[in-house]
Formats: structure tokens, C-alpha cells, sequence
């Protein structure tokens, strides 16, 4: 007489594949827990000085890549979100003498604004730094009556009106003393016959180092038609 057949194993793939993923996150949150990991993290920096006084004149890195060490929860944080990264402070004490980053200050002043990681090293080498003395301007404009490009028989019957008469012109010490104390402004227009009420635009001081109060200015005046003589 033949015995009852023993119902066979099937394989389960689901049961399979959960205890595979059970044991990597074990195994994962085991990991994070350890000490000793390091990672190049990029810290946002914020450069302190006296900007009344002093101005760059390169642009100012944003970041600075550092090496860290720490625990794996905590660097995965910081590669994962580094929008979290708070800011770090780097004081420059004499901006027309330093000429670079001092790696060296910067590391000690990461380790005192920086908890649960350990600062090893700033990665780069040098960071050049460039600062000139910030100096302002007072440009008086004077409104060129000469050149003025007027219809026939027409001509300028009262004072030439520039709002505002003075402008002030700021950046690196470098550009702003070569800039004349008086300006001439030319005023557009051809074959004019009624009075005058524009804003007239200056191009004078282009440079993206240089700010200017005032980039336009309002120029008015009245415009009369000589009589012929009867």
C-alpha cells in the first residue's frame, strides 16, 4: 500500500527577498552607528570685515571643501542635506595684507562652530583672497549747453534743470580716483522745438565694481522761437 505523498517545499521569493533587505538595514543601521568614517563635506562660508572701509575685489568663495570625521549617521546628514550646513564664519583682520585663506585658522575656527563631526583638514591648498581700499566720490554734473541739438530758430530761454545735480560714485580706491570731480552731461534729442523734460541715462561708470547712486537723471529747461524781425 503506498503512503500519502509529503506535500513539497515551494520556493517563496517574497519571504526571500524580505529577509535579505531585514538583514542589509540591520547591517546598514549598524554601520551608521560606528565612529571613524570621513567625508569631503562643502561648508558654506561667510567672510567678515569691514566692508565701510574695505571691498573685494574677486569674487568671495561661497564654500569650502573640508575633510571631517565622525559617526556615519552624522556625515550621511551632511552629504544628504547640505542645505542644513550652517554657515561658518571666517574673520579676514587685515584685508589689504592677506592674499590668501589661512587654512589653518580656518580649521581651528570650523572645529569651534562645528558639533558632532571632527575637523581634519581644509582640502584646498590656497585660497586667494583680494581686497582694495573702498573709497567714494561726489561727481558734480554739469549739463552740456553747448551741443544741445536744437530746431532752427529755436533756442534754450531759461536755465538747464538736472535733478539731482550731484551723484556719488563708489568701489575700489584703484577706479574711483581716476574719476573727474565734474561730469558733462550730453543731452539727447535732434531738431528740438518744445521744452525739455527727460530722464537722460548715464554710461559713464559701466564697471561692475563701481555703484553710482543714480544711474539716470531729470533734465528740463524751456525752449523758445526767435522772432523775425518785421
Amino acid at each position: 500500500m503506498l503512503s500519502p505523498k509529503s506535500p513539497s517545499r515551494t520556493f517563496q521569493p517574497v519571504k526571500l527577498l524580505g529577509c535579505v533587505l531585514a538583514a542589509s538595514l540591520f547591517w546598514l543601521l549598524n554601520a551608521l552607528n560606528k565612529d571613524g568614517y570621513s567625508l569631503n563635506v562643502n561648508y558654506p562660508i561667510r567672510f567678515l570685515y569691514n566692508d565701510s572701509l574695505y571691498i573685494p575685489t574677486s569674487a568671495l568663495p561661497k564654500t569650502v571643501m573640508v575633510n571631517v570625521s565622525g559617526s556615519g549617521w552624522n556625515l550621511l546628514g551632511h552629504s544628504w542635506m547640505p542645505f542644513r550646513t550652517p554657515s561658518v564664519d571666517y574673520v579676514v583682520r587685515n584685508p589689504l595684507r592677506e592674499s590668501v585663506i589661512n587654512t589653518s585658522a580656518m580649521t581651528a575656527s570650523l572645529g569651534e562652530q562645528t558639533k558632532n563631526l571632527r575637523i581634519n583638514y581644509v582640502v584646498a591648498d590656497t585660497l586667494e583672497l583680494s581686497f582694495e581700499q573702498r573709497m567714494v566720490r561726489t561727481v558734480r554734473l554739469i549739463p552740456d549747453s553747448v551741443h544741445i541739438n536744437m530746431a532752427p530758430r529755436f533756442v534754450v530761454t531759461s536755465l538747464i534743470n538736472v535733478r539731482p545735480r550731484t551723484i556719488t560714485v563708489e568701489g575700489p580706491r584703484r577706479l574711483v580716483q581716476g574719476i573727474a570731480d565734474t561730469l558733462v552731461l550730453r543731452i539727447p534729442g535732434k531738431r528740438i522745438a518744445d521744452n525739455y523734460d527727460e530722464e537722460v541715462q548715464i554710461n559713464n561708470f559701466r564697471h561692475p565694481k563701481l555703484r553710482v547712486s543714480a544711474s539716470r537723471v531729470s533734465v528740463s529747461f524751456e525752449v523758445g522761437e526767435l522772432l523775425s524781425p518785421q
